[in-house]
């Protein structure tokens, strides 16, 4: 079925040829997830990019979230120049960016003489979709995605040092109508801007925080919904600076306010059939089979290793606080909001939901985790734990996330796991990418240690 939104080569011809498209952003995903590229002429993109592809250096799959160039990657270096890599447009993601004015956009994959550069992102996930594939199943996934709205641009924002944004909302506002109806000018212009933009919408929603909301998008393909993913964080933020808003994807923007997530669901289809249905019972759960039950374990047996790929953050691991819907223990339940593993639905739409992952995770990376896991599991025949029954958060004989970046890294770096099913090159490279980071904060003197010590040290 056609997507609205999305456009062939001839579409994008008769489009450039009537003045209607002007511009493609021809994009990829950084270590961050973050939207990287260039914008071409449409005509000059027709006439060269959409079959050449483009360049870009590869200094990019080795920065900072400033955008310098971290020594120690093997990947790209001073001692090598900092040279180029290939931008190949991926056709099948060809869309109008309807936020924008006379724009359309194609994501890339990243190629070197090769074929896919081990390390970017979107080629991890495409490497396990391949072996999904190989074991003959297909994965249908949804990013479930939450957000802070500010009624501060991004500039004033940045200029008070992000110390104390006004929230859009005075109240906790979840499933609250009236105080959703006072920012619908900018969530209803994110829904149409995503519909007509090949990003299909169920709905949107006031979440528990002050300003705090979800917009749902519809399940698809994986990789479909990592792209999809992508572009909904591009989309919101932009169209929130056109209109003198922001948006934050943090993990944990304040200490006293709920973290925001990104809920991931996914399902394995075999032969136009969800693969987890069957005629057994997991746990609570009727009308299961074993492959549901063997990526269910597999998941959650290898989360610890994994860790880094759904909370990439410092400011990640301040989301995984008791009783603030985040989940704080590894475990599954049935329908229960305090797992970090929870089961869904039934027939067709039985799926996994992991809990685990915060809205600050790169979906390429956090996608490919999953799959990797839940696709071990299956070849292991592994056994899930028993179904937890209650309140997990109080349940402190079942054992717990990371608390920090640090652990978490630790457990990646070290994992045989990590480095059989991604290559050990690519377990290097991300470790470093981590490491960085968390020096980088350890360097860092916060505005926690100035209120406290500045005057009564």
């Amino acid at each position: 079925m056609k997507v609205k939104g999305k456009l062939t080569i001839e579409e994008l011809k008769a489009k450039v040829s009537s003045g209607e498209i002007e511009t493609v952003i021809v994009g990829f995903s950084d270590h961050y997830g973050r939207l990287m590229g260039k914008r071409f002429d449409a005509e000059f993109f027709l006439e060269s990019g959409m079959e050449k592809g483009t360049h870009g250096c590869d200094y990019l799959l080795t920065t900072d979230m400033e955008m310098e160039p971290i020594a120690g990657y093997e990947f790209a270096n001073w001692e090598g120049g900092y040279g180029d890599f290939h931008l190949v447009p991926d056709l099948n993601t060809l869309r109008i960016a309807d936020w924008l004015n006379a724009t359309a956009l194609v994501l890339c994959d990243i190629k070197n003489d090769h074929g896919d550069t081990p390390e970017a992102p979107r080629s991890i996930l495409n490497k396990q979709l391949s072996r999904a594939k190989t074991l003959g199943y297909e994965v249908m996934a949804a990013s479930e995605l939450e957000y802070y709205l500010f009624t501060d641009s991004y500039r004033t924002a940045y200029e008070s040092q992000y110390r104390s944004p006004e929230p859009s909302g005075w109240y906790l506002e979840d499933y609250h109508i009236l105080q959703g109806t006072r920012v619908e000018d900018f969530t209803g212009a994110a829904r149409r801007h995503l519909k007509h933009s090949g990003i299909p919408v169920e709905n949107s929603k006031g979440e528990w925080g002050l300003g705090q909301h979800e917009l749902n998008i519809q399940y698809t393909h994986a990789l479909e919904m990592a792209d999809r993913h992508t572009l909904y964080k591009q989309c919101l933020k932009e169209t929130a600076e056109r209109m003198g808003l922001s948006v934050t994807f943090m993990a944990k923007y304040h200490e006293d306010q709920a973290g925001s997530s990104c809920h991931l669901h996914l399902s394995l289809w075999e032969q136009e059939k969800n693969a987890f249905t069957g005629d057994q019972r997991t746990g609570p759960v009727k009308d299961t089979s074993d492959i549901f039950r063997w990526f269910l374990a597999g998941w959650i047996k290898y989360t610890p290793d994994m860790m880094p790929f759904y909370a990439p953050t410092i400011n990640a691991y301040k989301r995984f606080v008791d009783a603030s819907w985040a989940p704080t223990r590894i475990a599954w339940s049935y329908d229960n909001r305090t797992a970090g593993f929870r089961v869904v639905g039934k027939g067709p739409s039985l799926r996994i939901e992991c809990r685990i992952p915060g809205a600050d995770c790169n979906p390429y990376l956090a996608y490919a985790a999953s799959l990797a896991s839940g696709l071990q599991g299956i070849e292991e025949r592994a056994e899930p734990p028993e179904c937890f029954k209650g309140d997990i958060y109080a349940a402190q004989h079942l054992p717990k996330v990371p608390a920090t970046l640090e652990e978490a890294l630790g457990r990646f770096e070290a994992s045989s796991f990590t480095k059989s099913v991604f290559g050990e090159q690519v377990v290097k490279h991300y470790s470093h990418f981590y490491r960085t980071e968390v020096e980088a904060f350890r360097r860092s003197v916060t505005d926690w240690e100035r209120r406290r010590y500045f005057e009564r040290i």
